[in-house]
């Protein structure tokens, strides 16, 4: 702790909230004489009041609003340059620097390089116009800053013109990575190229795609939200709304705009995640009025406010909800701290931003530290008044105070801004005599600085072909402990790789926790179902549809359904997958089957139990009356094969048994029906009593030749049937279950042939007519009794050819 020794007597300072400029040495924030000057900018006040006069006048107003993290960037500069020039970096030459208040403002950061461009050792501090300007000796041969994009980009333009070398510490816009706009333009962080993708990647990672958005209405806001858009889309996020907030403090209707989008987040009530890129000073004015209306939310930080602590600290900041922000790399900050610890030695003659924070403190002397950087707030917003007495020792500096509100990560991106410059310089004057102002122009500083790799003492860096260099990001939550908010790290994002590196599995339980929170525009589609866009213009907001059938998803939130391989899967409605087909067929188990073969197994045994009543009555008139052994032995063999036949209807269907079993079904059929219209004719020649009749019916009457001819004509038809029309096994996979049954392209009938069928038709109508001698017409009962047997097997072989004899379905 520093202790500062005010003067003897007692006198009154009234001191202003910045000093007005006068002459061009009282806008010099902070000076320090050199061999190599670097200039500074630092918006170490975050406004600049506004002109009372009417009209205007074209000067430099005073500021108001003292930015302690800001306060400790410059601190960070000046000690990184007396480090180097401690150091034997720099043999023999010295850093010397001018720093400048931006007060967050472009006309003053435009005002302060209009003098880094002026002419050195030139009494007037003219800015001379040239056509070239590659022998021009400006006042200063780089510059650090500034921090937010917006001036940085006025500044750099202005730059270009002597290709003076710019290395911003915070400015992060993607823009700025364009070398032909910016030629002279290099960064110390990474682009906001990769901030957005990795803010887009952590929402994807958590299950989110329903967010809102805030940002600036300046350069830096409004292409933080051109590229974040871009990056969200291409994770599938959407954005529900899109608030915009004056850039500057100056501006009155912040406030409204504030009011405004808390408003708009509570009309979103499903939107529970929203990507903040502003300033620090919106940021606390939006959380103070969101801790006033209870909204709680999961705010995701950009690197411009994400460990600022002058968000954190404000009471009851933990009603908002979670802070999920992401920070610059840090690095050792060891030196730096024992620099904050001897400050109290440091002169603050020529150090105004330094006298003015220590006679700030003293004023806040009798507030505690958690109340000190509101007093401080408060006191730098107009002109403080104070009595310092004789020979008080006062305990003024509060080094802990200021080192609780260092930003680690914008710490060390100054450090690496000073170490590049330094590194760069050193190689410069490796054959030159640096002592002299014009050892050097600021464009061969700018080619080397390009090249140049240096190292903070752990790591080494260089900047990439755009200018920046990509260290990273640190991912942080903002979390309670012991009733006080603190920043934890959580995770380590690759710029490489696109990838979260955790350290433990304590960090990955924080990240199982976010993913716990929903905010989706419409609830998360099952599997089975798929999303159907609805009049809504957001892809993220649909109705969950089921899958038809045949169709299946086997994720959450599928655009779509997937298709089952028809030939051997299939699926229900609102399935999550494919069922694999079984085949299914009249198995030899199955109970149709078994009924089938019964009844053919008795059949045969009624055939087989006729043959031997047959063979042993052999000389029986019975047996003669009907034709003799040999025409019995022929029919009952007919019978047996049609009644075997039934086999080849039973099990998984082949080419084969197709065309086995009609053909021979419609030749034993066929042979059987010509034998009984033998038996028929022979019949109605014994009934008939016309001659000519009787003539004619004895010349038809050639038993062997009738058979030889019916069953000849249904060989050669079931013959070319074989050749030209065979049937075969034929899928048909447009139904549900997949079936299988037997083309036979349409002339499947051949197989029953019309002469088998004329054949039957014919015995039966030459039957005679009841009146006859009752002998003859039971033997005429006979023939229909035998043939009856036959036509409904020949139907029933029909009906079964229309049936299926293989499908395929679910198991």
């Amino acid at each position: 702790m520093a202790l500062l020794i005010i003067l003897n007597t007692c006198f009154v300072i009234v001191l202003a909230t910045s000093q007005p400029c006068q002459t061009p040495e009282d806008f010099v924030a902070v000076a320090s004489p050199g061999h190599v000057m670097i200039g500074g900018l630092f918006a170490i006040h975050e406004k600049m009041l506004p002109s009372e006069d009417h009209p205007r006048r074209p000067q430099i107003h005073k500021c108001a609003g003292f930015e302690i993290s800001v306060f400790l960037q410059t601190l960070a500069m000046i000690h990184s340059i007396e480090m180097i020039n401690n150091s034997t970096l720099l043999s023999g030459v010295k850093l010397g620097y001018e720093i400048y208040d931006t007060c967050t403002e472009v006309t003053a950061a435009m005002a302060a390089t209009l003098r880094f461009l002026s002419k050195f050792n030139c009494s007037r501090e003219t800015v001379e116009f040239q056509c070239d300007y590659s022998s021009y000796e400006p006042r200063v041969k780089a510059v650090i800053g500034a921090g937010y994009s917006e001036i940085t980009m006025a500044v750099s333009r202005m730059l270009n013109l002597q290709l003076m070398p710019q290395v911003s510490y915070e400015s992060t816009v993607e823009i700025l990575s364009d070398k032909v706009r910016f030629p002279s333009f290099l960064r110390t962080v990474p682009s906001d190229f990769y901030q957005t993708k990795a803010m887009a990647h952590l929402i994807r990672k958590s299950g989110w795609n329903w967010i809102g958005i805030i940002t600036t209405d300046d350069d830096y806001g409004r292409l933080a939200l051109h590229t974040f858009t871009i990056q969200a889309a291409a994770n599938n996020v959407c954005i529900a709304f899109k608030e915009v907030f004056p850039a500057f403090l100056s501006d009155n209707t912040i406030e409204i705009r504030v009011n405004q989008t808390l408003e708009t987040i509570i009309a979103e009530a499903k939107v529970n995640v929203i990507v903040v890129f502003l300033r620090k000073f919106h940021v606390f004015s939006l959380f103070n009025k969101a801790i006033e209306k209870n909204i709680n939310k999961i705010w995701i930080a950009s690197d411009n406010w994400s460990t600022a602590t002058k968000i954190i600290t404000i009471p009851n900041v933990k009603k908002i909800g979670k802070v999920v922000g992401f920070t610059f790399r840090r690095g050792d900050l060891s030196s730096f701290h024992s620099f904050l610890q001897t400050l109290h030695k440091y002169p603050n003659i020529n150090n105004k931003p330094l006298h003015e924070y220590t006679m700030l403190v003293s004023a806040c002397e009798h507030v505690q530290n958690s109340e000190l950087s509101k007093c401080i707030s408060n006191h730098s917003q107009e002109n403080l008044t104070y009595k310092a007495k004789k020979a008080m020792e006062i305990n003024c500096m509060k080094n802990d105070f200021l080192w609780h509100y260092t930003e680690p990560g914008l710490i060390h991106s100054v450090q690496l801004a000073v170490l590049a410059l330094g590194y760069a310089i050193r190689d410069l004057c490796q054959v030159r005599d640096c002592q002299k102002p014009n050892a050097f122009q600021t464009w061969e500083l700018l080619d080397m600085l390009k090249n140049v790799t240096f190292t903070d003492g752990r790591n080494s860096f260089h900047f990439d072909t755009n200018g920046d260099l990509n260290t990273g990001y640190d991912v942080v939550l903002w979390k309670e402990i012991n009733g006080h908010m603190t920043i934890a790290k959580m995770a380590e994002y690759d710029l490489q790789n696109d990838v979260f590196i955790t350290a433990n599995q304590e960090t990955k339980n924080e990240f199982k926790k976010l993913k716990k929170i929903l905010s989706k525009c419409s609830k998360e589609c099952s599997p089975g179902q798929m999303k159907k866009t609805t009049r809504s213009q957001h892809i993220c907001c649909y109705e969950c549809v089921s899958c038809p059938e045949n169709h299946y998803s086997n994720q959450t939130d599928m655009d779509h359904c997937l298709l089952c391989n028809n030939e051997t899967h299939w699926a229900p409605v609102r399935s999550a997958t494919c069922f694999e087909k079984e085949v299914e067929f009249l198995d030899w188990d199955d109970s149709l089957a078994i009924l089938l073969v019964a009844l053919s197994l008795l059949g045969i045994t009624f055939v087989l139990a006729i043959g031997i009543i047959f063979t042993r009555n052999l000389n029986t008139p019975v047996v003669k009356s009907s034709g003799g052994l040999m025409v019995c032995y022929v029919i009952l063999f007919c019978h047996f094969l049609n009644f075997a036949s039934t086999g080849f209807f039973i099990g998984e269907p082949q080419d084969f048994t197709c065309r086995t079993r009609q053909t021979l079904f419609g030749v034993s059929f066929t042979l059987c029906i010509s034998c009984i219209l033998m038996k028929s004719l022979k019949i109605l020649l014994a009934f008939s009593f016309d001659p000519k009749l009787q003539n004619f019916l004895k010349c038809l009457y050639k038993p062997i030749l009738i058979i030889a001819t019916c069953t000849g004509v249904q060989v050669v038809i079931c013959t070319l049937w074989l050749m030209f029309a065979a049937p075969a096994v034929d899928e048909n996979v447009s139904l549900p279950k997949m079936l299988y049954s037997y083309s036979s392209h349409s002339v499947d009938s051949l197989a029953v042939s019309p002469v088998s069928l004329d054949a039957s038709k014919g015995m039966v109508a030459t039957n005679p007519r009841p009146g006859g001698e009752p002998a003859a017409w039971q033997k005429g009962k006979g023939l229909q009794t035998q043939a009856f047997p036959h036509i409904c097997q020949e139907s029933a072989t029909i009906v079964q050819k229309t049936l299926p004899r293989k499908r395929i379905s679910s198991i």
